[in-house]
């Protein structure tokens, strides 16, 4: 497939009202894109709109919609129809994450974040499917995780959505690259957001060690500038490239995992030791 050209395209980006999806907005809108925005954030996102159109976007409509609630996303998709045309490029971007150990976890949380960060992506990608094969050249972006590369204790529900989010993108991959439809997961380790810090407690004390260490975790591990997460998502785009990693440390546990694939974490822990020791 050629080259992804963003001037004049429909972008339609999820979770834009923050973090890597409005920096993802303000970059394609440099680019003369035509963008879509979806967040449940509604003054969050007509900020975001607002930054969108002063540097150049071809035009820009909004969309307040909570993921969570679990849509077909059907009247959305006729929407943007009627005003787009279609669209040419999906970014399923929005994610939550929950504090906890599985045992900890109640299901309605563990439920609560599946439909966001896993069949929110399925359904939006369904939704629009129509309109992404009618449109020659167009491309979805799935945005997974690190976590998605790895399962950390602690973790197991944001693993299981976003190890779902890789086995759906590179299956569908598979069935769209032969019609003309490009397909990237991208794999982002520490982004300065606040996902972190905004995280759902299940079965802990908001004011205890599980939530104090999350919010040391936003500090100390998510280092890396949005923009510069959205610079390299929209280079993986414009290439056509089928899995894009960000961060060093998120390319150096792929390798572990790659390595050893059932005692990287023990590896990982013993490796930390030392570190803290030199």
């Amino acid at each position: 497939m050629k080259r992804f050209a963003f001037a004049g395209r429909t972008c339609l980006i999820t979770g834009a009202s923050s973090g890597i999806g409005a920096a993802l907005a303000l970059d394609l809108a440099k680019r003369k894109a035509v963008l879509a925005l979806l967040d449940r954030d509604a003054e969050g996102l007509s900020r975001v709109a607002d930054l969108a159109r002063e540097v150049g976007a071809g035009s820009v409509t909004t969309y307040v919609i909570d993921l969570s609630d679990g849509g077909d996303r059907l009247d959305l998709a006729a929407e943007i129809a009627s005003r787009h045309g279609g669209v040419d490029l999906l970014i399923n971007n929005a994610g939550v994450t929950l504090t906890g150990t599985f045992e900890q976890n109640r299901m309605a949380d563990f439920d609560w974040l599946l439909e966001i960060n896993l069949h929110a992506v399925i359904r939006m990608t369904k939704a629009f499917l129509p309109q992404l094969l009618a449109r020659p050249g167009s491309h979805v972006v799935n945005v997974s995780s690190l976590f998605g590369l790895i399962g950390p204790p602690g973790q197991v529900a944001y693993a299981t959505s976003k190890f779902g989010v890789r086995g759906f993108s590179d299956a569908l991959r598979h069935e769209l690259e032969p019609r003309g439809v490009g397909v990237t997961v991208v794999h982002p380790g520490g982004i300065k957001t606040n996902i972190a810090a905004n995280a759902r407690l299940s079965g802990a004390d908001p004011d205890g060690e599980q939530a104090e260490q999350a919010r040391r975790f936003a500090e100390t591990a998510l280092t890396m500038p949005p923009a510069e997460a959205a610079r390299q998502i929209v280079a993986a785009i414009q290439a056509r490239r089928p899995r894009l990693v960000i961060t060093r440390e998120a390319k150096a546990a792929d390798w572990l995992v790659r390595l050893t694939p059932t005692r990287w974490w023990q590896l990982s822990q013993r490796l930390a030791r030392r570190r803290d020791l030199t």
